[in-house]
C-alpha cells in the first residue's frame, strides 16, 4: 500500500505550492481545519480543489488514479490510517470511504485529520450520513478578486457589518476587461490560455460533462445531443428566472420530438449534483413586511465562460451587444446577463467567506427585482444590483431605495456593481462599486 500512499506534491515548500494563487477559501480552511476533524472540499471539476488540498495534506490518496482506487477498494481501512491530514481526492469514486471517515472521526475527533475533495455532491448519496462529523466547504471558480484584476478597495465582509463606511477606489478596468474575463473562465488550469486553445479546452470540458460525467453520476443519456441542446438553452437563460418548461421549449425549438419533463428534470438533478448548475434561489424572508415575493430561482452555470462557449460568443460578440443561442426572454443584452453571472459567482465566494448566503429578490409580476441579496444568519441583508454601465442614475437605484423603505435598519447596505471606473457613495447613501474593486 505504501507505493500508493503519496506524500503531498514535492513543490510544497514552506506552506506554498509553486505557482499557487491563494484562494479565498484558504482563509476559511485556515480557520476551520485546526478545530474540525474532517472537511469535504467540494465543487465542479477544475475549480482547484486538489491543488488547494495538497498544500495542507501529509498523506494523499488520488482516487482518480485507477490503480490507487483499486487498492483502496480492496482494503479501504488503510486509506484512513495515514499521517494526518489525510487527503482523499475524488472520494466519491470509492463511496464507502465517506462512512469510514465518519467512523474514524467518531473514534478520534481531533482537528485536521481528514480532507476530502469531490466533484459530485454527497448530499443525496447513500453514504452521506456524516452530518456534524464531516463539514462541507464549497469551492467555486476563481472570483474577480482571485484573478488579480485590481487591488480590492471594497469588502463584502465590511459591507455586511452595516457600518456604511467610506467607499473609495478607482480602476482602469472597462467593459472590455469584464468581457475578456467572462470568456476566459475562472478555472485556474485555463488561466494561461487564450484563443483557440482556450475554446478547445472549454469544449472538452463540456463534452466530458455530456458524454461521461452525467452517466457516471447514474443518469443514462440516450441522446447526448439532446442534453447538449438543453445545456445551451440553460446558458441562454443565464440570470433569468425562466421556467424549466421554457428552457426545454427553447432547447427544442423547431423540433417535434421534445424530451419528457422527467428527462429534463433528471438533467437538472444530476447537473446540480455535479456542481455545474449553480442557481441562485429566491429570498424568502421571515418577519419582514415584504409579501408577494416570487419563488423561482435565477439560472447560472458554475462559470459564465461555459455559458459563453455553449452560446458560441466571444469578446467581440459581447461588446457588439449581440444575442445568441435559443430564444429565451431576458431583460437587456446577453453581455449584461453574463456580466451579472460573473459578479454573482464572485459575490458568492465573498459571501461564503463571511458566513452569509446569496439569494435574489423578485416580486410577482416582476415589478420589483434585486439581483443579489446577501443574508446574514440574523436575517439582516446586503442588497446588490448589477449594472452593465459606467454610471448610475436614480432609475438604477429605485429598487434599492424601495427595499430600504421596506426593511429599514435590516438593510445593512445597498450597492450598485458597475463596469465604471470609480467607487463612491451617492448622496442617498447607496454605494457604487466597480466589479474589479469588490472583494471578500
Amino acid at each position: 500500500m505504501n507505493d500508493h500512499r503519496i506524500v503531498a506534491d514535492r513543490s510544497v515548500i514552506s506552506g506554498t505550492v509553486r505557482g499557487y494563487v491563494r484562494r479565498v477559501v484558504d482563509d476559511e480552511l485556515d480557520v476551520l481545519m485546526p478545530h474540525l476533524p474532517a472537511i469535504s472540499l467540494e465543487g465542479a471539476k477544475g475549480v482547484g480543489k486538489t491543488r488547494t488540498a495538497l498544500r495542507r495534506a501529509t498523506t494523499v490518496h488520488r482516487l482518480d488514479d485507477d490503480a490507487v482506487a483499486t487498492i483502496v477498494r480492496a482494503e479501504p481501512r488503510r486509506a484512513v490510517a495515514g499521517d494526518p491530514p489525510v487527503l482523499l481526492d475524488e472520494w466519491q469514486r470509492v463511496p464507502e470511504l465517506w462512512d469510514l471517515v465518519r467512523r474514524a472521526v467518531d473514534d478520534e475527533s481531533s482537528g485536521g485529520r481528514f480532507l476530502l475533495t469531490g466533484s459530485a455532491s454527497a448530499r443525496e448519496t447513500p453514504t452521506h450520513s456524516g452530518a456534524g462529523r464531516i463539514v462541507t466547504v464549497r469551492m467555486r471558480p476563481m472570483s474577480l478578486a482571485e484573478r488579480g484584476i485590481d487591488e480590492k478597495t471594497v469588502s463584502v465582509g465590511e459591507l455586511l457589518t452595516g457600518r456604511r463606511g467610506d467607499v473609495t477606489g478607482s480602476t482602469p478596468a472597462t467593459l472590455s476587461t469584464y468581457a475578456e474575463h467572462i470568456v476566459r473562465s475562472g478555472l485556474p488550469g485555463l488561466a494561461h490560455l487564450t484563443g483557440r486553445a482556450l475554446r478547445a479546452q472549454l469544449d472538452g470540458y463540456l463534452q466530458r460533462i455530456v458524454e461521461h460525467d452525467v452517466e457516471e453520476s447514474g443518469l443514462r443519456v440516450r441522446r447526448p445531443d439532446t442534453l447538449q441542446r438543453w445545456l445551451t438553452a440553460y446558458a441562454a437563460a443565464t440570470a433569468t428566472t425562466a421556467s424549466y418548461e421554457k428552457i426545454r421549449d427553447a432547447a427544442t425549438s423547431g423540433i417535434g420530438d421534445k424530451p419528457a419533463r422527467t428527462t429534463t428534470g433528471s438533467y437538472v438533478h444530476v447537473l446540480e449534483r455535479l456542481w455545474i448548475l449553480d442557481r441562485v434561489d429566491a429570498w424568502k424572508p421571515a418577519g419582514t413586511p415584504l409579501s408577494r415575493l416570487s419563488a423561482p430561482p435565477k439560472h447560472h452555470l458554475v462559470d459564465p465562460a461555459l455559458a459563453a462557449r455553449l452560446l458560441g460568443v466571444g469578446v467581440d460578440a459581447l461588446l457588439d451587444g449581440r444575442n445568441a443561442g435559443p430564444p429565451v426572454t431576458r431583460d437587456g443584452p446577453l453581455a449584461g446577463a453574463l456580466f451579472e453571472s460573473l459578479v454573482t459567482q464572485s459575490v458568492r465566494v465573498y459571501a461564503q467567506a463571511a458566513e452569509a448566503r446569496v439569494r435574489h429578490l423578485r416580486t410577482y409580476g416582476g415589478d420589483r427585482e434585486i439581483d443579489l441579496i446577501v443574508e446574514r444568519d440574523d436575517g439582516r441583508v446586503l442588497a446588490l444590483e448589477v449594472k452593465l454601465a459606467r454610471s448610475v442614475t436614480d432609475d438604477d437605484v429605485r429598487h434599492l431605495t424601495w427595499l430600504r423603505g421596506q426593511l429599514g435598519d435590516d438593510l445593512l447596505d445597498a450597492v450598485v456593481v458597475t463596469t465604471g471606473p470609480d467607487a463612491y457613495r451617492r448622496t442617498d447613501g447607496i454605494a457604487v462599486v466597480p466589479a474589479a474593486l469588490l472583494g471578500p
